[in-house]
């Protein structure tokens, strides 16, 4: 599977590719402890949506920040659906760490839409009975 990485500002953050026929599972995690924070989901023809999860004190975990930026970026490129974990977790993250963020992510994403340009999807369609058929 294909893996992207970033460092920046003490921290990195890695991004595993996994193709599963024309659909995309992104898992972004990185920090001193990763975790899955938040799962997003999105088409090129549809909206993005967003799970959070709690963290361990009960609040919802903020890793959509991430996600919600990469599937923006990947939309354009998508043939199937795209679904993305995110959770990266930095204890005593600085402001400066908390800035990098977003141009890790545009990074990682930059990086995913080079390796999907050079590796395009080539699957067949799937088939699907007609109005008029059923399975024999």
């Amino acid at each position: 599977m294909p893996t992207f990485k970033t460092e920046q500002a003490g921290y990195a953050m890695t991004a595993v590719l996994q193709v599963i026929g024309r659909d995309l599972l992104i898992v972004v995690t990185g920090g001193t402890n990763p975790h899955i924070g938040d799962v997003t989901m999105v088409t090129a023809k549809t909206s993005a949506q967003t799970v959070r999860f709690p963290s361990h004190d009960g609040r919802l975990h903020k890793d959509n920040f991430i996600s919600e930026r990469m599937a923006a970026a990947l939309k354009p490129y998508l043939l199937g659906s795209c679904t993305i974990t995110a959770g990266i977790h930095v204890n005593q993250i600085t402001k400066a760490q908390i800035a990098a963020a977003a141009p890790m992510t545009m990074t990682l994403s930059q990086q995913i839409i080079e390796w999907l340009t050079a590796n395009p999807i080539i699957v067949p369609k799937p088939e699907y009975y007609g109005n008029d058929e059923s399975p024999k």
